[in-house]
């Protein structure tokens, strides 16, 4: 896309990474072949090349793992809260200094763009490990009575959009509990699981405390089903969510699901537009969309809208899509070949249903997996776009006269994850948010995340909460 300046290309270095040819499984402080040697490749979706070849894991290799991590927990769990705190500030400092190592490597394997690996995941991946380690020896002062009990052993299953982070939200509060750990990270994004893999040797955590699975659906289905298991975390779809529930149900499991969203960004008419225009930028744009509590849907008061639009159609022409790797980049690829088919056939259907279409002038690399930002004007709560979790560079746009109507629009989803509030006025910003149902509200600001802050939703957007005192629930037997 073009601007009055043309930036020059400032391509982070590659050389820092050393992607090795092919990668085992991580099973008791090991790294091993899948039980029946099943290989599958990682492709980079920016330029579609092979970055490695992973081991599969299968039905054998998870109760392996969970034979691993149940051996290791008995001595785990009863080391000091104080001495498992040593392992996870150990973690987190080998984290910080490999942190633009993993940067690269999360936007080569993921395609998001390097400033939002280095800027965003990496920092707070390293938080949310420093946040629990200082939980660690202080248990008994969390709220949760005296001498609260680990669980046992977590099976935790996270998506692609957030790799290491995602592994960060689920490992860090579990093992400062004292649980031990299997996790099966996406197929199309095993690399930074497998790197942080072997920072958990350089920390000298024990064998068996942490295992990593990468390999497909149904790694993931045996390890929720897995009968040895306690705890089950799962961040994802809503589909994968119900299904996971319905495996659980009748078991002595303790369930987390963190699912999908359609977050409302609501905008009153005393809003300062430049700012509410990068808050909705940053709401839909940031992670090419791939977030799941993306504010999707734009509730605009009637008499700013075009005023607003106009601001946000100047502010889309600026945003620069192409190779992640260059630290100018604003958008990055789309993680998959599936996930652009998804994209794109929800935004032909926007079209088909009457929406109006509209993206910036702007050239898609030849190789990869591309989308150019865009934005439905004309919306209808109706419309399909403003019902379902689209998972891409795609805003839709609606209009709202009154605060009630806003809040009634906002609420009308099958989600509750996410909702954003812009307004000068603190009294409106508390009254509307204390109407809306989702998990977490931001106020003239969106999509900030810190490890103190609890994180999770209503509805079909799950249950449970992550970061924060409340995440540390999950993991304990309370």
């Amino acid at each position: 896309m073009t601007s009055a300046f043309e930036y020059a290309p400032a391509p982070e270095s590659r050389s820092i990474v050393d992607v090795a040819p092919s990668y085992g499984l991580f099973v008791d402080g090991e790294f091993t072949e899948a039980a029946d040697g099943k290989v599958f490749k990682t492709v980079s979706p920016s330029t579609e090349e092979v970055l490695s070849e992973v081991a599969q894991a299968g039905e054998a290799d998870v109760d392996r793992a969970v034979q691993a991590a149940r051996r290791a927990f008995a001595k785990w769990s009863a080391l000091p809260g104080s001495e498992r705190a040593k392992y996870l500030f150990r973690i987190a400092r080998i984290i910080q200094e490999r942190s633009r190592e993993l940067a690269v490597l999360e936007t080569l394997d993921n395609g998001k763009p390097i400033r939002e690996t280095r800027d965003a995941d990496l920092p707070l991946v390293a938080a949310h490990f420093f946040y629990y380690a200082g939980w660690a020896d202080k248990l008994d002062h969390a709220g949760f009575g005296p001498n609260p009990k680990p669980l046992g052993v977590a099976g935790q299953v996270i998506p692609w959009n957030f790799p290491l982070l995602m592994l960060a939200w689920k490992i860090a509060p579990a093992l400062a509990t004292g649980n031990t750990v299997v996790l099966k990270p996406a197929e199309t994004t095993p690399l930074s699981a497998l790197f942080f893999a072997d920072i958990c040797r350089q920390a000298g955590l024990p064998r068996g405390v942490v295992n990593i699975l990468p390999g497909y659906g149904d790694a993931g289905a045996a390890l929720v089903a897995h009968p040895d298991v306690n705890k089950v975390a799962f961040t994802g779809s809503t589909a994968v969510g119900k299904e996971i529930a319905r495996t659980v149900a009748g078991t002595r499991k303790k369930l987390t699901l963190e699912l999908g969203g359609k977050g409302a960004n609501i905008v009153f008419d005393d809003a300062p537009i430049d700012q509410a225009v990068e808050g909705i930028v940053n709401g839909i744009f940031f992670n090419q969309g791939q977030v799941c509590c993306a504010g999707s849907r734009l509730l605009v008061q009637e008499s700013i809208h075009d005023e607003l639009l106009d601001s946000l159609k100047r502010r889309l022409s600026t945003l620069r899509l192409g190779d992640p790797l260059d630290k100018n980049t604003d958008i990055g690829a789309i993680n998959s070949a599936e996930q652009l088919a998804r994209i794109t056939a929800l935004a032909d259907r926007g079209e088909a249903e009457g929406a109006e279409r509209w993206s910036p002038a702007c050239e898609l690399p030849t190789s990869g997996y591309w989308f150019a930002p865009t934005l439905f004007t004309n919306v209808t709560q109706a419309h399909t776009i403003a019902r379902d979790e689209i998972f891409g560079p795609v805003l839709s746009v609606l209009t709202f006269r009154t605060p009630d109507e806003a809040v009634a629009k906002a609420n009308n989803t099958p989600y509750g994850l996410s909702a954003g509030i812009w307004t000068e006025k603190g009294s409106r910003i508390l009254a509307v948010a204390n109407k809306l149902r989702a998990g977490v509200i931001w106020s003239n600001t969106f999509n900030k995340f810190d490890p103190t802050s609890p994180f999770g939703g209503y509805k079909e957007s799950g249950f449970g909460r992550e970061g924060g005192r409340h995440g540390l629930e999950a993991y304990l037997d309370v």
